[in-house]
């Protein structure tokens, strides 16, 4: 039963991203047909274009640009906030066709218990053995069948488990993700991961995603009376 680890990879993204932006941007403005706008396009830089169409709010253009991450060592606690991102595509690893009998069964350890100490992780760790082994106790009960004992066996798993999962999002979800994610009120396990997806991200589209982050960035915290207060330092970590 493996203690599991947050592993996040960039898989594919849309060729070309700032430039198909930008030329979604100036068709809504120009004359041009598309092919002679695409040329004009790959010949000029358009950074200063694209700040300009973002500071403008015309994000509906950046829509047509995706990324897919492949996503490992995350809880089912994480999965049920990620999918409440709904304009995103999923593919979860399913608990029902893979059982989780043996070394399958991985599991994530928080780390405000980590920093509780060894004794403490030691105890979390028995515990999710004891886990797993009713589970077990339930699929032989439930006549050891696959998928048709498994998809009830599970009912006694912890939100612990590791979830392995496919994830798509369009660049405006996605700055709209780690305006909510990034921010230091998000819980610990989905804001390592928005870090981390920005990260891939700010690599392969630096213009799209310059100020991207949590909503104090850009400006104002929206956190109100709930901020952290550290709306500097943020600032300063994310232009990094």
């Amino acid at each position: 039963m493996p203690e599991k680890k947050l592993h996040v990879e960039l898989l594919a993204s849309t060729p070309n991203p700032e430039q198909i932006c930008a030329l979604a941007a100036k068709l809504c403005y120009a004359k041009a047909d598309v092919m002679a706008l695409r040329d004009k396009i790959n010949a000029q830089d358009q950074t200063a274009f694209l700040e300009k169409i973002m500071e403008s709010k015309h994000l509906s253009v950046l829509e047509h640009a995706s990324f897919t991450f492949a996503i490992e060592g995350v809880s089912r606690v994480l999965l049920a906030q990620l999918t409440r991102h709904r304009i995103a595509s999923f593919s979860v690893q399913s608990q029902r066709y893979v059982s989780l009998a043996g070394e399958n069964f991985a599991y994530i350890v928080p780390p405000a218990i980590r920093a509780l100490g060894d004794e403490t992780v030691e105890k979390y760790n028995s515990q999710m053995l004891q886990m797993q082994q009713w589970y077990i106790e339930w699929q032989q009960a439930l006549g050891a069948k696959g998928e048709s004992s498994n998809e009830d066996a599970r009912f006694v798993l912890p939100n612990a488990c590791e979830t392995r999962l496919v994830l798509t999002m369009n660049t405006r979800e996605l700055l709209h993700f780690f305006e909510l994610r990034c921010c230091s009120r998000a819980q610990w396990e989905i804001r390592a991961l928005a870090n981390e997806m920005l990260r891939l991200c700010k690599e392969t589209a630096p213009v799209l995603f310059e100020k991207a982050g949590p909503g104090c960035v850009r400006g104002i915290c929206p956190e109100g009376e709930k901020t952290c207060g550290k709306a500097v330092e943020m600032k300063a970590y994310y232009r990094k």
